[in-house]
């Protein structure tokens, strides 16, 4: 017999990314206005009349994708947060679309460059495809954040309100909403495979989450697991390029690896250890699930009165560290009602005790809002396993019975965005 369920559903939750639209239709500028582009072959091309061509929609936060061609010393841009009026450049903002390899380009200004965000904000060189050849970009513009992303590399990461306060007289980069157009210096550069996801208003990064924490206070013995500036150390196969990557201070992942195994395991095994490592969420949900509350007394789901299951619809995101190799001795990162720390393979495992499987529940959920930065230290010894997450202890040498004694540590993929940094490991 099915036991009914009791559903809740928190208003205080984070909203889930609208689906995304179309901007081009492939035969029309439809959507668009403005002048000297046409289109031809289903992608829009800037003749030699053509500057600015706009959305009729303004928008505020958002993913906007699109493919482009550039001819040998191709000039566009990208206007974002454009009033309709002025040079998109200044009255809102650029990013630059260039062929920056052609020789009429060898003295430009660093921030000039293909991805950067003109005068403002330079980008990574390099990354631009063989002129005549197709390019894949993402503008993610979500609060004070934009985001480029060419070819699967992120080039750019700006905070708009640090470059207001750098540049008080640039105009546009104080607006947090408008048109998003097309620059044109009359060079035929096309674009097709137009989209935007449109963010909900409280999607946007708290002001309270940095782009990353100070370094934890550690003391002596731990060793960086992460460099901060390339994945050395962790295998990084060809299906995670321009998806696992290192972001500075932050190891970023997107939730869409191409590998077999997407998950990212270092090169290295390790047997007994503490492991100190910051996380959050870097998208929204995709989908709403239910989840259960958790009993920390039995590991069992929560019932209220009448016997019945007590379950929460929540914004699914899922991930989790993986220790000595096997999915089982996982330490579960995501938004269930439980909170993380769970070793979930452990948990659910009706072979084990229940005293085994209550310790491995938290004792209560510790983790911060959606967006802002958790900090968590794990220890694991033989097979006793402590979690401390954002200064509480959610497990508390809880045993991890017939755990393998050495094996390597992963990040996992489990379809949600998260970042990570301040990756610390002791050996014992």
């Amino acid at each position: 017999m099915k036991l009914p369920i009791i559903i809740f559903s928190l208003s205080t939750l984070s909203l889930s990314a609208t689906d995304p639209v179309s901007l081009f239709n492939g035969k029309d500028l439809t959507g668009w206005k403005g002048s000297g582009y046409e289109v031809k072959d289903g992608a829009i091309i800037c003749t030699p009349k053509g500057k600015n061509l706009i959305t009729k929609k303004t928008y505020s936060n958002y993913i906007f994708e699109f493919e482009f061609k550039l001819p040998p010393g191709g000039n566009n841009g990208i206007g974002i947060h454009y009033p309709g009026k002025g040079d998109p450049a200044y009255t809102g903002m650029e990013v630059q679309v260039l062929d920056d390899t052609h020789p009429k380009y060898a003295k430009l200004k660093e921030y000039q460059f293909h991805g950067g965000l003109y005068t403002l904000k330079a980008a990574k060189k390099g990354f631009l495809k063989p002129v005549g050849e197709w390019n894949k970009e993402i503008i993610t513009v979500n609060g004070s954040k934009v985001t480029v992303e060419l070819n699967g590399t992120i080039i750019n990461v700006a905070d708009l309100d640090e470059l207001a306060k750098k540049y008080p007289k640039h105009k546009g980069v104080k607006r947090r909403s408008g048109h998003i157009a097309f620059c044109g210096h009359g060079d035929p550069v096309q674009f097709r495979g137009m989209k935007i996801t449109e963010l909900p208003e409280g999607q946007k990064q708290p002001k309270a989450s940095p782009a990353a924490l100070a370094p934890p206070k550690l003391t002596s013995g731990f060793v960086k697991l992460y460099n901060g500036i390339d994945l050395t150390g962790w295998s990084n196969d060809p299906g995670h390029v321009g998806h696992w990557q290192a972001r500075d201070a932050i190891l970023h992942y997107d939730s869409k690896s191409t590998a077999k195994d997407k998950n990212l395991w270092t090169t290295k095994e390790y047997g007994d250890v503490t492991l100190a490592i910051d996380w959050r969420w870097a998208a929204p949900a995709t989908r709403k699930l239910k989840r259960p509350y958790l009993d920390p007394k039995t590991g069992d789901t929560k019932k209220d009165a009448n016997g019945k299951p007590i379950i929460l619809l929540v914004d699914e995101l899922d991930s989790g560290i993986y220790f000595r190799g096997n999915n089982r001795s996982q330490v579960n990162l995501w938004n269930w009602p439980g909170g993380s720390g769970e070793v979930y393979g452990y948990r659910t495992n009706k072979k084990h005790p229940q005293e085994v499987r209550a310790a491995l529940t938290p004792s209560e959920k510790a983790d911060h809002p959606i967006g802002e930065w958790n900090r968590m230290l794990i220890t694991l010894i033989g097979e006793r396993l402590t979690v401390i997450l954002n200064g509480k202890t959610v497990i508390s040498n809880a045993q991890l019975p017939g755990v393998p004694e050495k094996g390597k540590i992963a990040l996992q993929h489990h379809g949600s965005a998260i970042e990570f940094a301040n990756i610390y490991i002791k050996q014992m």
